[in-house]
């Protein structure tokens, strides 16, 4: 049985997962906002250098425009728009309630593509979904975030939180879109990264940001290190994986495997960092686990 798109979200949640405990050490240091726009500066130039060996383009030019007009979009709204939308979420809900409500993005991706492209899901696949969403949120609220987490404007954080599951559906929805007839996803990920590149720098110009992002950067060379292996990690690696599990598999099934990181975090803070889990995260581990075993066998 072929089971590429599956095990390539499960592959991407682990290294999302990796580069999550990354950006966290590195955010402190800079900020949220700095560390994604290098991030995203230093995805583009590795996938650039890898789709020059690869295919001997560091874009892939020969595409037609259509196939370009998808991924540029979704590379704004997904890669973009939606982190930006996250990180603002963070800042006004806290990290535990601003991951719970990227978890919905499975649901508007599968309401999206069945809307707009008539993509349906079995019984069993719904199922699988639901577990592993609820397996998901059991961990992620079984998480005791620091006193001082910082926490502004409620409302307007939730509604962060919500666009921010809404980017990053529609950015799976308009990628499956640009990556009919099997083009490849390292490509697809070097146009969308392109596109985020451009939109993240000029906000940031526009902000008047752009000096002080590089003069704090300056200042702490070790983030920048930390910035540039966790790009490989997750915005090249990741990501592309994520666009093989979405251009193989439908797209409710992708984004549930990909969101798979909170759990996935599990046994990474367990075994490398001798960090302590509770009942609770066990429990949400193996209903989404559960969830995962449902999608296979469907």
């Amino acid at each position: 049985m072929n089971w590429i798109g599956e095990i390539a979200g499960l592959s991407a949640s682990f290294l999302f997962a990796i580069t999550a405990i990354i950006y966290t050490n590195v955010g402190r240091l800079v900020g949220s906002q700095i560390t994604n726009r290098m991030r995203i500066s230093f995805a583009l130039l590795y996938l650039l250098i890898l789709n020059l060996i690869l295919f001997r383009e560091p874009l892939p030019f020969s595409a037609d425009s259509s196939r370009w007009a998808w991924l540029m979009i979704s590379g704004i709204v997904g890669l973009a728009l939606g982190d930006m939308f996250l990180f603002q979420s963070f800042i006004s809900v806290g990290a535990r309630l601003g991951s719970l409500l990227l978890s919905l993005a499975p649901i508007f991706g599968s309401v999206i593509a069945w809307v707009f492209f008539g993509e349906t899901l079995t019984f069993m696949q719904i199922v699988g979904i639901t577990l592993a969403l609820a397996g998901i949120g059991w961990v992620v609220m079984s998480h005791e975030e620091p006193e001082n987490t910082p926490r502004g404007h409620t409302q307007r954080g939730v509604i962060f939180g919500i666009l921010a599951g809404l980017g990053q559906a529609a950015g799976f929805v308009l990628s499956k879109q640009g990556m009919t007839e099997n083009f490849p996803p390292f490509q697809a990920n070097a146009v969308r990264m392109l596109a985020a590149a451009i939109f993240v720098w000029l906000w940031t110009v526009l902000q008047g940001q752009a000096g002080a992002t590089f003069s704090t950067i300056r200042k702490h060379p070790r983030a920048l290190w930390l910035i540039a292996i966790g790009a490989f990690i997750g915005p090249v690696l990741g990501v592309t994986l994520s666009l093989l599990a979405v251009q193989r598999v439908e797209v409710g099934i992708a984004s549930t495997l990909t969101a798979l990181s909170p759990v996935a975090v599990i046994p990474i803070s367990y075994f490398m960092f001798n960090e302590k889990v509770g009942w609770r995260a066990i429990a949400g581990t193996l209903l989404a686990v559960a969830g995962v075993a449902m999608l296979f066998l469907a």
